[in-house]
């Protein structure tokens, strides 16, 4: 559905917001908080994770909609062992079919305004197949006071992302 040139901010807005609403997820692991904000866009009949699809594999992703995703850490973390200061950060993601590149990004912006110098890390991990999620949701699972797994997941794919606090 676009946009007619004359469309309100109004009708603008509510289009958007329908289309990939924002949302926010929050996870206390230990004496650390987890935090992200990102839009969360739809199936909506299309193939997704694909050489052709609508996140092409071995490309940069901003792992959402519209905003690049945020993500913040109230204390020091290990991200897949990766050390990572506390802060504010964009998630970008590079999916494969057997491999996904999680980066943790200085730079916050719209879309895909991607910008390598600015990654703090990049860490590989396993993505798994997994029970079908239209919008994609991210969440986290296995938190105990030591440490958490944040998932990505939409349509069929599921990554999990390990965290350790540093205290």
């Amino acid at each position: 559905m676009g946009f007619s040139k004359t469309a309100t901010a109004q009708e603008r807005t509510t289009d958007r917001v329908w289309q990939s609403p924002n949302a926010a997820v929050a996870q206390t692991i230990g004496l650390t908080e987890v935090s992200l904000t990102y839009g969360r866009p739809g199936v909506r009949d299309r193939v997704i994770f694909a050489d052709d699809g609508l996140v092409p594999f071995n490309n940069v992703w901003r792992t959402g909609a519209n905003e690049s995703t945020a993500i913040t850490f109230s204390n020091d973390v290990l991200v897949e062992g990766e050390f990572v200061e506390e802060g504010t950060y964009s998630l970008y993601t590079i999916p494969r079919a057997d491999e996904w590149t999680i980066i943790i990004n200085n730079k916050l912006s719209w879309g895909t305004q991607y910008d390598e110098t600015e990654d703090v890390i990049r860490v590989e991990v396993q993505p798994e197949e997994s029970f079908y999620m239209d919008q994609m949701m991210i969440y986290f699972e296995n938190v105990t006071p030591e440490e958490g797994d944040l998932v990505i997941h939409w349509d069929t794919v599921k990554v999990p992302v390990n965290i350790r606090p540093v205290e």
